[in-house]
């Protein structure tokens, strides 16, 4: 069975009913798209706010790979598993984006017995934030052009408007274009991009505000372009843009409801990108959750090197949130592959590669425990060609560093699969000591908290930049020098250079271009061949994806 196959052979409970028994939400309070999705009213949200808070867990892993490590399963697994050993459990995740799905990656919904349901809506069009994005953030590229067209009052500098264009879709083609060709009554011709919708600053906003006046505000706080005689900045509020884009936005705002296949409640919302954003579902979905459950089960993107060195050092700090826990995910054809193993011999058994590769889990779970402060559960995510020597020296390995290792078969069993795994997370928070800290303090320079997370996390020696890149971060510092840095760099590595496998050391982080996400509150130091817009492969997934003869779709993963 693939896994939509497995996804539309379990019946699923219609959402109204889900959220009145297992977390006592009346219908009133409930938009519904359809039976099995709703988005849940921000009212309702604001009346929770004297409940006690939950448990966070966040599910992160060791650095990807091509072979692929099942996060989001995880996550779901986790989620069920906690639900089947009686615990009051929420998952919380990122919305997928169209351009994966079509591409190479496939869907975000998870896999096996482990998914969010409907996975074949969410993974698709689902309730329309994303085009609410695209919506926001194309208007306002629109006024900015708008603008310089009928006189140009703000005196853009058409050489300095960092405000792109997004659609949804992986377009290589459109990374860099030439815009308001074909005479006067088209404007004026500039160069512009595209970028795929995840990127946008308009999805960050999303993720981090917490109301719809912040929304409007921190929209109004975007960084547009800068006027040509003082080079000063224009933001999104000089063209009176944010009341308009706040429109667009109301409702994506709220919390979308869905379930797992075993019914577990789970929030899908917002998808900031892994590399340019914080990579994590929005704040409002993550606090309401806390809220409704005793654990929350939620996951930030890529290793745990971005996705949850950004999971704490911006969302954590900007929303107040406390994780109780990381859970990091790793498997044993991850580790051979990080071992120096090629992808296609992962599948054979190779202890020596899997000590080898112990490289890359050892770095981030000290990370994890020693840099930030955590407890850490390793999940070791099963395959079927794992064998008993593997698994057995895995866990010896990791338990040697002082954490647990728990098998866990989520993918094929679904929550009971992942119930040790589930009870020992339980056990780890209520027994070790939580000493959550966040890497840099917020009074830290802009260019010294881009040196702490590359030296601390990625075990980089030096950050270089050239003079301009380094003018730049100094101009930024004097007025948003509080801002968390967010460094946009390959997932595959802990360098910028993604054939480096295992745990470099020593290499140099080269910052090349630092963009200022002011409504989102953050600086984007990119680094290496980082791209905002990623091109399809030589075979897309899109070529699989069809209907059949009854108008059911399928080869959508």
């Amino acid at each position: 069975m693939t896994d939509l196959d497995i996804a539309k052979s379990v019946p699923m409970q219609r959402i109204v009913d889900l959220a009145k028994e297992q977390l006592d939400i009346d219908a009133e309070h409930l938009d519904p798209y359809g039976h099995w999705a709703a988005k849940l009213a921000l009212p309702y949200i604001d009346s929770l706010a004297d409940r006690p808070d939950g448990k966070l867990i966040l599910v992160t892993a060791i650095s990807p790979t091509p072979a692929g490590e099942g996060k989001t399963t995880t996550t779901v697994g986790l989620g069920d598993a906690l639900s089947h050993i009686g615990k009051r459990a929420m998952i919380c995740l990122r919305e997928p984006a169209l351009g994966p799905c079509f591409g190479m990656k496939g869907g975000a919904a998870g896999g096996g017995w482990s998914q969010v349901v409907p996975s074949h809506e969410i993974n698709l069009h689902f309730t329309g934030d994303m085009h609410a994005v695209a919506s926001a953030h194309n208007l306002l590229s629109a006024l900015i052009d708008n603008h310089v067209h009928y006189d140009n009052v703000r005196r853009f500098d058409l050489r300095r408007v960092p405000w792109p264009r997004v659609v949804d879709s992986n377009d290589r083609i459109l990374r860099q274009v030439v815009v308001g060709l074909g005479g006067g009554g088209n404007g004026f011709p500039r160069e512009d991009r595209f970028d795929i919708v995840v990127a946008s600053e308009v999805m960050a906003i999303l993720c981090l505000a917490t109301h719809t006046t912040e929304l409007r505000e921190r929209m109004g706080r975007i960084l547009i372009g800068y006027s040509r005689v003082q080079g000063e900045p224009i933001f999104a509020s000089d063209l009176k843009a944010h009341g308009s884009m706040a429109v667009l936005m109301r409702q994506a705002l709220k919390p979308n409801l869905v379930q797992t296949i075993e019914h577990t409640p789970a929030f899908v919302h917002g998808g900031p990108f892994a590399n340019i954003a914080h990579g994590c579902n929005s704040v409002v979905a993550t606090k309401a959750a806390l809220k409704l459950a005793d654990y929350v089960v939620t996951e930030a993107g890529f290793g745990a090197d971005l996705g949850a060195e950004k999971f704490f050092d911006i969302k954590c700090r900007k929303a107040g949130l406390k994780p109780a826990a990381a859970v990091l995910v790793a498997t044993i054809r991850a580790l051979k592959y990080h071992g120096g193993v090629p992808k296609d011999a992962l599948t054979t058994e190779n202890l020596s590669a899997i000590e080898r590769g112990m490289s890359n889990l050892r770095r981030h779970v000290h990370n994890l425990t020693k840099q930030f402060g955590l407890p850490v559960v390793v999940a070791i995510n099963h395959f079927t060609a794992d064998t008993d020597a593997e698994i057995e020296l895995t866990q010896k390995l990791v338990e040697a560093l002082g954490v647990k290792a728990v098998v866990a078969r989520h993918w094929a069993e679904g929550g009971k699969g992942a119930a040790e795994l589930a009870r020992t997370v339980v056990q780890t928070i209520d027994e070790q000591p939580n000493n959550f800290r966040l890497l840099y303090d917020d009074t830290t320079s802009l260019w010294d908290k881009i040196t702490t997370v590359a030296t601390k996390i990625y075990g980089a020696s030096e950050v270089i930049a050239d003079t301009k890149v380094r003018a730049q971060i100094a101009d930024f510092s004097e007025d948003y020098g509080h801002f968390p840095v967010c460094i946009a760099k390959t997932q595959y590595s802990f360098s910028t250079d993604p054939e480096l496998r295992g745990a470099p050391s020593g290499h140099v982080l080269t910052i090349r271009e630092v963009r200022l996400a002011r409504g989102a509150e953050f600086m984007v130091a990119y680094c290496g061949n980082m791209l905002t817009m990623p091109g399809l492969p030589r075979k897309p997934a899109a070529e699989g994806i069809d209907l059949d003869e009854n108008g059911h779709i399928i080869g959508l993963s």
